[in-house]
């Protein structure tokens, strides 16, 4: 399973085909089965394979990790805030003010849910594979960033393309500085309960 062409036709199954499948109308059920089925394998390859360990480093920097974070929290609270209050006023806010109980629920289901098993399959599994097919390191991290937007097809929305490159970009930088599912998972949290948070749920798929 280390061949050049086998980690090629895997990236194009996992990646592509498998989220391209997911914006067709068919049965949910079997959506489901897939994905839990192509979850299986990601982490046979981690373990089996790759011989990875799921074990948080004691070097990690995390004055470092809080401090960069903080920064990129302020500038995409300005720019969301502005952006909700510009074009839906009304949902400013609206499920923590609103239903603050759901808020809570839903922001722990997301983080460990979705967020941790999304960094593990687009971050871990994917630079523990494949970074060696790439010559060129930025590239590699733009195609990161374009595949797990791509994973966001089935919303139907450019936006939410956009918004999901940009954030693809965030955390492949993240994890390629501190080679952390944690750290990229705690960033990737704190951005998506942000948006949540600030009345953007309905768009990513938040139930409100």
């Amino acid at each position: 399973m280390q061949s050049t062409l086998y980690k090629s036709l895997e990236l194009l199954i996992v990646f592509v085909l498998i989220p391209v499948s997911f914006a067709i109308n068919y049965s949910p059920w079997l959506k489901l089965g897939i994905g839990v089925i192509g979850f299986i394998y990601v982490i046979y390859i981690l373990i089996k394979i790759e011989k990875l360990k799921f074990k948080m480093s004691k070097y990690l920097n995390w004055k470092a990790f809080w401090k960069t974070t903080v920064i990129k929290l302020s500038l995409i609270i300005i720019i969301t805030t502005s952006f909700v209050w510009i074009t839906d006023s009304t949902q400013l806010f609206n499920v923590l003010l609103s239903k603050p109980i759901k808020w809570l629920v839903l922001l722990f289901v997301y983080s460990f849910f979705s967020v941790y098993p999304q960094e593990l399959l687009y971050r871990t599994f994917f630079f523990k594979r494949y970074r060696l097919l790439f010559e060129n390191e930025n590239l590699f991290i733009f195609i990161n960033a374009i595949l797990f937007s791509l994973a966001h097809l089935f919303f139907n929305s450019g936006l939410v393309l956009l918004l999901t490159f940009l954030g693809g970009l965030l955390f492949a930088l993240t994890f390629v500085k501190t080679e952390s599912t944690l750290l990229v998972s705690i960033e990737h949290a704190i951005y998506g309960c942000w948006l949540f948070t600030v009345g953007m749920g309905d768009m990513l798929g938040f139930p409100t």
